[in-house]
């Protein structure tokens, strides 16, 4: 019975990355976008700038969608066919691929056009940063850094969570996820009451992003990249970046791609200064496709490993918890009579 749940986690893994990659985002009825509805009506009842609000906002936001998850794998616990079918539906809803390069080819052809307003009116479907006065080598490494950054956040840690606990894994990240995205910047309302969900998706994200970054080296020929210089600006510059997650990603796609990144951001209310990453010039347009094939490649490895931990190395892990439980049964007092 194990068995077959790993292998229907598996595939539902595979299948749900095949619907992204051939469908994309739902255009109707997205189910992120109806979580991000409800947690929004809740944020309303239930603010206050304390961090203790923000806690069991956080709490109840994300425990409602990892128990939903944990039902639906109670329910098909002997019905592997029905689990792979749930876990392929939710793997589809919360990864977010295809859009990401789409978004990303969409960027280059406004850029490689000369047609600045378009280019500057697409950036808000990738970034929070105002628009208005960036030049063609700024909207282009908002791009990069944004593919970068989300290929970890909507390819690489869903895969990750998916991987190690099914479908309450995936359903619980993307909630997370998405908080960040809602109440986990810098503003005076969120100061306080974000930061608890800001806190959860940057633990959620430390082996993912690290992940990603990894796997960017490994993959940088396949647009073209020096696998070595993605590893030594990785090793030297992914530290440095103000977030314990995003340099990861940003410093390999920089290396891979023989560019610079980083500097002055400015999204609407409030300005960033980030220190530089990548040797080389400032990306163009000519990099926002090889941006896109970098993070294609990367999600196909995020996947192989994904789909292969259910009956590999998490049968091994399980195992060991199981042997390590009934060990500690065995070791209580009393219980041998």
């Amino acid at each position: 019975m194990r068995q077959a749940t790993a292998m229907a986690n598996a595939a539902g893994l595979v299948a749900g990355y095949a619907l992204d990659s051939l469908l994309g985002d739902p255009r109707h009825w997205h189910p992120v976008a109806g979580f991000g509805r409800a947690a929004g009506a809740l944020e309303r009842r239930i603010y206050r700038p304390e961090r203790s609000a923000g806690a069991a906002f956080t709490a109840l936001a994300v425990g409602a969608p990892v128990l939903l998850g944990v039902a639906a794998g109670l329910a098909t616990r002997r019905r592997p066919v029905a689990r792979a079918a749930l876990v392929a539906a939710g793997t589809w809803a919360v990864l977010g691929g295809r859009t990401l390069r789409h978004e990303s080819r969409v960027m280059a052809r406004a850029l490689q056009a000369g047609d600045l307003p378009a280019a500057r009116g697409r950036l808000n479907h990738l970034c929070g940063r105002d628009p208005s006065a960036l030049d063609e080598p700024e909207l282009a490494r908002a791009t990069v850094e944004s593919v970068a950054e989300n290929t970890s956040d909507a390819v690489v840690a869903p895969l990750v969570w998916g991987a190690v606990a099914g479908l309450p894994g995936l359903l619980g990240y993307r909630a997370a996820n998405t908080l960040d995205a809602m109440v986990g910047h810098r503003s005076p309302r969120y100061a306080r009451f974000g930061t608890p969900a800001a806190r959860l998706d940057d633990l959620l994200n430390l082996v993912p992003a690290r992940l990603t970054g990894l796997l960017t080296v490994a993959v940088a020929p396949t647009a073209h990249g020096d696998r070595a210089a993605a590893w030594r600006v990785w090793r030297r510059d992914r530290n440095d970046h103000p977030s314990p997650n995003a340099g990861q990603c940003e410093a390999a796609m920089a290396g891979a791609l023989g560019v610079r990144l980083g500097g002055r951001n400015v999204y609407f209310g409030r300005e960033e200064t980030r220190p530089f990453l990548g040797d080389g010039p400032r990306p163009e347009a000519r990099h926002l496709k090889r941006a896109a094939r970098l993070s294609g490649a990367v999600g196909l490895a995020a996947l192989g490993l994904a789909a292969a931990y259910p009956v590999t190395v998490g049968r091994l892990v399980g195992a060991t918890g199981r042997g390590a439980l009934r060990a500690l049964r065995a070791a209580r007092p009393g219980s041998g009579r």
